[in-house]
């Protein structure tokens, strides 16, 4: 089995009563708007609880209102062959 990594580098532009949290396991989190939170990975997961149940459960305009925010994006893999 290899072990492939991901590295995924973003800048977003995001209005200024989003902030990061930390949920209980101490993974950073962003609070955002209408009491709910964001995690960016390689998909972005919402929840109404910061350690609640993430998901993605949000309509197309959401995701293209996040995806907009990224003014730019880095991403590298490392494959480890041995």
């Amino acid at each position: 089995m290899k072990k492939l990594t991901v590295t995924i580098k973003m800048e977003m532009e995001v209005p200024d009563t989003w902030s990061v949290e930390k949920t209980s396991d101490g993974i950073d989190i962003l609070k955002i708007a209408d009491g709910r939170y964001l995690d960016m990975s390689a998909e972005p997961l919402i929840a109404d609880d910061k350690d609640g149940t993430w998901s993605t459960d949000y309509d197309d305009d959401f995701a293209n209102e996040i995806y907009d925010m990224v003014s730019s994006e880095d991403i590298s893999y490392d494959l480890d062959e041995s």
